[in-house]
């Protein structure tokens, strides 16, 4: 199946695609979606002010690509607007070292025994991040007593999560391709691979250690011919039968662009696209149809997925055990979880809701009907790193 755009529908880990028309017509829906019976639910403790009645700001470290940053921005202001008790500083960190180094931080301050830090909230990782938790508990524990649009979401999803992290928005990663050049894409890994050793230098994946859906290809590749349940297994025992998917992916390097250059980020790999010097690429699926949609890509661009299908993962929110500031980010958390903010998050950024979609604005609902395509989740701990390690020794290094 391929699609030209496509709307998100939650239920669970499975998704849905809506046509060019859903996307096109998404332009006219605005922030007031959100208003009325689906509005946010009121904070219930009004202790997220400062102590002297003044205002608390809350230092909100994340990162992302451009959409990202944009989608921040825009929330922080409706949030803002709606209240005068919160403020909310936005402290934009690099993808990978500079992710590391925030939570190097955290931990030193916690292993140190400080009874503060000046990040207040936190966009986390979902593998080495959430495993840092694991080991040194960073994280508070979240519930509905302190954000009460919790009860809006799937509670599979915060299980998942061990109640550490909130999944405020998610999406997946699929192949993005010129059809001009692919009229027919590959449907499953096996054609994909041949695919690439026929054309070679036309199709480029990132570094996966500047972006997720360069990591999100290499974890394909490495559990391709494991169970199903490893993809869950933090056992580093596990990491003895990468072997095979590590092969396959040397195998496949002197066939990618310019035999072998990884671009950086997600963006360096959906530049290469729109400059028409690759065919085909794994992309995002909230970035590419919002290039796509904003004619930053080619009018011929197209996305699939295909079976096994790729990893994809959410967004989460965490907020430091050492903050002291925490009435304050459960406030604003709970506003990002407010019908009125996620459906910014699907007209923003084309991300799928984090909470369910019983919950979202008519108007959005009747908009996103189509075909449900899945997504595989993915939790491997600290091995998600040491998988980051071995490519660029055994892969790029080559």
């Amino acid at each position: 199946m391929s699609i030209n755009f496509g709307g998100f529908k939650h239920k669970g880990k499975s998704f849905v695609l809506a046509s060019l028309s859903a996307f096109t017509l998404l332009a006219g829906c605005s922030a007031g979606a959100g208003g009325g019976a689906n509005s946010a639910a009121p904070a219930k403790n009004e202790t997220a002010a400062a102590p002297n009645g003044g205002t608390t700001e809350i230092s909100f470290y994340f990162s992302g690509s451009q959409n990202v940053q944009e989608l921040w921005k825009h929330l922080k202001d409706l949030y803002e607007k709606k209240q005068d008790k919160v403020k909310v500083k936005l402290v934009y960190i690099p993808s990978g070292q500079g992710e590391q180094a925030t939570m190097n931080r955290i931990v030193a301050a916690k292993k140190a025994g400080n009874n503060s830090i000046d990040v207040d909230l936190y966009e986390a990782n979902g593998g080495s991040d959430l495993a840092a938790d694991k080991k040194d508990n960073l994280f508070e524990q979240l519930d509905e007593k302190k954000i009460p649009n919790l009860n809006l979401m799937n509670p599979a999803n915060m299980k998942d999560a061990g109640y550490k992290v909130v999944p405020y928005r998610s999406s997946s990663v699929l192949l993005a391709y010129n059809s001009a050049k692919v009229p027919t894409p590959p449907k499953t890994l096996d054609e994909l691979y041949d695919w690439i050793h026929k054309h070679p230098g036309r199709f480029a994946y990132n570094d996966p250690a500047t972006g997720g859906s360069g990591a999100s290809f290499v974890i394909t590749a490495l559990y391709k011919s494991l169970p199903e349940e490893a993809i869950h297994n933090e056992d580093k025992g596990i990491e003895q039968e990468w072997g095979p998917g590590f092969e396959l992916l040397k195998s496949l390097s002197k066939d990618m662009y310019q035999q072998g250059v990884y671009p950086k980020k997600n963006q360096g790999t959906l530049d290469l696209l729109a400059n028409g010097e690759v065919d085909m690429i794994p992309a995002w699926s909230d970035m590419a149809l919002e290039q796509i949609n904003k004619k930053l890509l080619p009018e011929t661009t197209k996305l699939a997925q295909i079976e096994p299908a790729f990893t994809g993962g959410p967004g989460r929110l965490a907020v430091p055990g050492m903050s002291q500031h925490k009435e304050a980010a459960y406030d604003f958390i709970n506003f990002v979880l407010s019908p009125e903010a996620q459906a910014e998050v699907v007209n923003k950024i084309y991300g799928f809701p984090g909470i369910e979609w019983s919950h979202m604005p008519a108007a959005l609902k009747k908009k996103f009907e189509g075909v449900s395509v899945n997504y595989r989740s993915f939790n491997l701990g600290d091995l998600e790193a040491d998988a980051m390690k071995r490519w660029q020794k055994e892969v790029a290094g080559q």
